[in-house]
């Protein structure tokens, strides 16, 4: 799934992809084989937003950031590639929605870097679509995976 997942990425993104994980060496060597640069977590324990501050932090001279899970390996890369073009266009935030629900994965452009590095807990960047609410492009697709992540074995079913 992990490896689905980066897959896609980095067809999207032409190999700039770093996988934010905890210490695990079976998931660390499918990262790797995959492409990916992986950066270490310390603070995994304690939620999704470190991740997404560790994988800032790592690569602060970004012009953005796409943030994806490893979990969803049905987001089409057409997908992922109208996200990040709509950050080359301008957008600050750009997100994906099929049918009116938004899904991911989220891109942020580099005026958010300093907020990124800061996130912490198990909300990810919630708080920062919240707050800027006004500031989120949304990007409609016809992309179901943007929505499917898979947490159990009955959702490789679906």
């Amino acid at each position: 799934m992990v490896e689905a997942s980066a897959a896609n990425l980095l067809a999207a993104c032409a190999g700039n992809i770093v996988a934010v994980t905890r210490r695990d060496p079976e998931l660390i060597a499918v990262l790797e084989a995959s492409g990916c640069r992986v950066v270490i977590n310390e603070q995994a324990d304690h939620g999704m937003g470190t991740s997404i501050a560790a994988g800032v932090l790592a690569t602060a001279d970004a012009n953005g950031w796409l943030i994806a899970l490893g979990d969803m390996p049905s987001i089409r890369i057409d997908t992922m590639v109208a996200v990040a073009d709509a950050l080359r266009s301008g957008a600050r935030i750009a997100v994906p929605a099929e049918a009116g629900k938004r899904g991911h994965p989220v891109g942020f452009s580099a005026l958010y870097r300093a907020r990124l590095e800061l996130l912490s807990g198990d909300t990810g960047a919630r708080e920062i679509l919240s707050a800027d609410a006004t500031l989120v492009e949304e990007i409609c697709v016809d992309d179901v995976g943007i929505l499917a992540d898979i947490d159990t074995p009955a959702d490789l079913e679906r």
